[in-house]
């Protein structure tokens, strides 16, 4: 892993950013398109796979989200930018180790564990995180194969934002229609052995306040093979109505859509799936595993809080899957709020518990900001945070003229680091995966060994 780029400008401002997702790579981006600065950035990611929720967050079927790839490619290939994968902060690198390798640092891990339920029985084998359904899924290698059997008949999904319509849809589809996808092949064929048939998506407000885009779910009643229903009383709103003229225009689309499939009959599919809008569970049954979930309705107060009806009921499911919320995780040494589950930052700028600036840390990202927005907020909210870098790059460089290099610390503690080009070995490896099983452009490798074994590592 040697770094070619010259080292010979005085002024040269070496930047790392620790996390090769959208808000990462976006930073690099900024840092690289500016000229006034000269710079070198090095993209550090623990996985040896770059572009993080992009790979390993966006559903196999919506490939036109995944295009956005394409274009973080560009970033990657800058002659200044540097990706360094299979380095992991934390534990092969530390904060003082990178205070003295560059002249700044980024955060940029985002969001990458659920937020809880917090009922009783949550814990129960079978009650399990989106975020851990979506990682296999999509591929990721901490995800084994055996992760999930799919062998109950009914399940719930818990949530209202898309990432919830994506586990649903998942779920309903049949096999052959994700066979074009890059859905690693150990996940298809238990896809193509789920028992699933029924599908409660239980959100706790109503459909006025979900989180879910128009497009996502109008999907839901393009599947080929399952019937959607959902109560006709949580989507009797009067589209005439003072509260819908005030509302934002996506909550009346959403209305519009879901009133079409109020009180449907079912067609007679393989699969059902039903929205029940102000549900949440209070608590999750079962001796050994998942047997049920006791559900509570729910409603607004006078002053918009959620609070429950008292009524109650219960639905036999075999799993519950919770999709409320992405948080994100501490950084060893990095300041944290933990209410907030955000890095504590002023226009980008780390802040210490007194509040005051750490200097030369920086933060981009649902790290920053907390799990909100499309893919392309990240581009605005990484600029900003460059802004602030490149403010004070002037000072960071004075203050720190000769640097260790990053290279050998980490050859000697052992990390195997891999580069842009052992990723391009995977991506040819993942394509011709996707030839040699005729399904398509590209098939994921499944699990580490087969990403080390595509690099001869």
């Amino acid at each position: 892993m040697g770094d070619n780029r010259t080292m010979t400008t005085p002024d040269l401002l070496r930047v790392a950013v620790i996390g090769s997702g959208p808000a990462g790579i976006y930073t690099a981006d900024a840092l690289t398109r500016q000229t006034r600065q000269p710079v070198a950035v090095d993209i550090i990611d623990r996985l040896p796979t770059p572009y993080g929720l992009v790979r390993y967050g966006v559903a196999p079927d919506h490939t036109s989200i995944k295009g956005v790839a394409r274009s973080l490619r560009r970033v990657l290939e800058h002659p200044d930018v540097r990706f360094v994968g299979g380095v992991e902060f934390g534990r092969d690198v530390t904060r003082a180790d990178l205070a003295r390798a560059y002249h700044a640092v980024v955060y940029a891990t985002g969001a990458t564990v659920d937020r809880r339920l917090g009922v009783p029985g949550e814990d129960l084998p079978g009650s399990v995180a989106a975020t851990d359904f979506v990682n296999w899924y999509c591929g990721h290698p901490d995800s084994e194969v055996e992760r999930f059997l799919l062998d109950a008949e009914e399940v719930a999904v818990v949530g209202a934002g898309n990432v919830a319509l994506d586990v649903v849809r998942i779920l309903a589809k049949d096999a052959h229609e994700l066979r074009g996808t890059d859905i690693p092949q150990p996940v298809l064929d238990v896809l193509a052995a789920s028992r699933v048939r029924r599908i409660h998506l239980l959100a706790r407000r109503g459909p006025m306040q979900a989180k879910f885009t128009a497009n996502e779910l109008r999907e839901l009643g393009r599947l080929r093979d399952a019937d959607v229903s959902v109560r006709s009383a949580d989507v009797d709103v009067d589209l005439n109505s003072e509260a819908m003229l005030h509302a934002a225009r996506a909550a009346r689309t959403n209305i519009e859509i879901l009133g079409s499939w109020a009180g449907r009959a079912p067609l007679g599919r393989s699969r059902r799936i039903e929205i029940r809008f102000w549900t949440r569970p209070i608590a999750v049954h079962g001796a050994t595993r998942v047997e049920g979930v006791e559900l509570e309705r729910t409603r607004l107060d006078e002053e918009g809080r959620l609070v429950g009806t008292g009524e109650t009921e219960s639905l036999p499911v075999g799993m519950v899957f919770r999709s409320i919320g992405y948080a994100s995780v501490p950084l060893p040494g990095v300041p944290f709020d933990p209410s907030a589950r955000t890095v504590p930052h002023s226009e980008g700028r780390v802040l210490d518990s007194r509040g005051e600036v750490v200097v030369g840390d920086y933060v981009a990202g649902w790290l920053k900001r907390g799990a909100s927005g499309v893919i392309g907020t990240n581009k605005s909210d990484a600029a900003a945070t460059v802004r602030s870098l490149l403010a004070d790059a002037p000072t960071l460089v004075a203050k720190a003229p000769a640097l260790d290099g990053l290279d050998d610390l980490l050859q000697g503690r052992g990390a195997v680091v891999t580069d842009y080009q052992d990723w391009l070995a995977i991506d040819a490896a993942e394509a011709a995966r996707g030839a040699e099983l005729g399904r398509g452009e590209r098939v994921k490798l499944a699990g580490w060994r087969e990403l080390y074994d595509a690099i001869g590592r």
